[in-house]
């Protein structure tokens, strides 16, 4: 009874194994719609749709709902196109990394090129659509963000320094400045702290996670920051980016921003996030440790930028201030 699996669980490792079993015989099972929305890391999408949004409902000014929906289905064509592509250039290395492994190319459900041309297809799209029916600022902020993604951060920074994810932040980072630049046509010092929130956030949410799964990176040679710096060095800047984060995101209050709903909020959210740190950063983990507080940062680290973001948008609501 204890190695048995639930449907959930065996349906698509059966799809893995029939397609892995196709491609080993060069033959490609046709691909299904789930496959190419798998292509776009709907989990991720999640994330960004949300911090655009967010953006997009703390601008100042009014945007009609039909032209801000198209706004927001754009950062997430456009957050989508670049996660087929990166998946269409990493596709090798999915197939020899665990997590990664049932993804639609290395598991044989879909040819590399039909990756390449969903990704190039939806990410034009999306740029062309904002340009066209919000503004080219918003466009032109959001073509940026998909390069940065599926080439300086894919191409060139993950495979060649252990800095990937703290300069590839950046390309995580957009979709609150081209919600705030769709509504306004411009871009202030509020979207910029709210920029430069996810990018701080980036480092100590990832290396949360390459702790546990370090391994994999090493299996396939990329520079992560456990497997080239070491993981006490890796632990020890963990916590230093969650100081860097906690002033980070106290300076919306600080500038006069934003108001107190959000300061008090911000301040014991980060708070707890800095104590997740401080445990994951000042501990040893020994044989067949479980990780547990890596694990709980990293699942924290989500629920934190959520609410983050979050409260600016309901201070933004509750507490009028002068445009940022």
């Amino acid at each position: 009874m204890g190695t048995d699996m639930s449907m959930t669980e065996a349906v698509p490792q059966m799809q893995s194994q029939t397609g892995a079993m196709a491609a080993q015989q060069g033959v490609l099972m046709p691909a299904h719609w789930r496959d190419f929305w798998a292509l776009t890391k709907p989990g991720v999408i999640r994330l960004v749709v949300f911090t655009g949004l967010c953006g997009l409902l703390a601008a100042p000014g009014n945007i009609h709902p039909v032209i801000g929906f198209v706004a927001i289905l754009c950062i997430a064509m456009g957050a989508g196109g670049a996660a087929a592509l990166n998946q269409y250039y990493e596709s090798d290395l999915d197939a020899l990394m665990k997590r990664t492994a049932n993804r639609p190319i290395p598991a044989g459900r879909m040819e590399r090129e039909a990756a390449l041309q969903f990704g190039l297809a939806l990410s034009g799209f999306s740029v062309v659509i904002m340009g066209l029916a919000v503004n080219w600022l918003a466009a032109g902020i959001l073509a940026f963000s998909v390069f940065y993604y599926a080439v300086i951060y894919t191409i060139w920074l993950k495979p060649n320094t252990p800095q990937n994810i703290v300069i590839g932040g950046g390309a995580g980072a957009f979709p609150p400045v081209i919600g705030w630049a769709a509504v306004t046509g411009d871009v202030t010092m509020l979207p910029i702290l709210l920029f430069s929130i996810i990018f701080f956030w980036t480092p100590p949410h990832f290396w949360a996670l390459a702790l546990f799964v370090k391994m994999d990176y090493a299996r396939v040679g990329i520079p992560m920051m456990p497997n080239v710096a070491g993981e006490k060095s890796t632990r020890h800047q963990v916590f230093g980016y969650s100081l860097v984060l906690l002033a980070t995101v106290m300076a919306p209050a600080a500038l006069g921003l934003v108001g107190w709903t959000y300061g008090i909020s911000a301040f014991v959210l980060s708070a707890i996030f800095v104590a997740l740190a401080a445990r994951v950063g000042f501990r040893t983990a020994g044989e067949g440790d479980a990780l547990k507080p890596e694990k709980q940062l990293f699942a924290y680290s989500i629920v934190y930028l959520f609410l983050i973001f979050a409260a600016v948008v309901v201070d933004r609501a509750v507490v009028p201030v002068i445009a940022a």
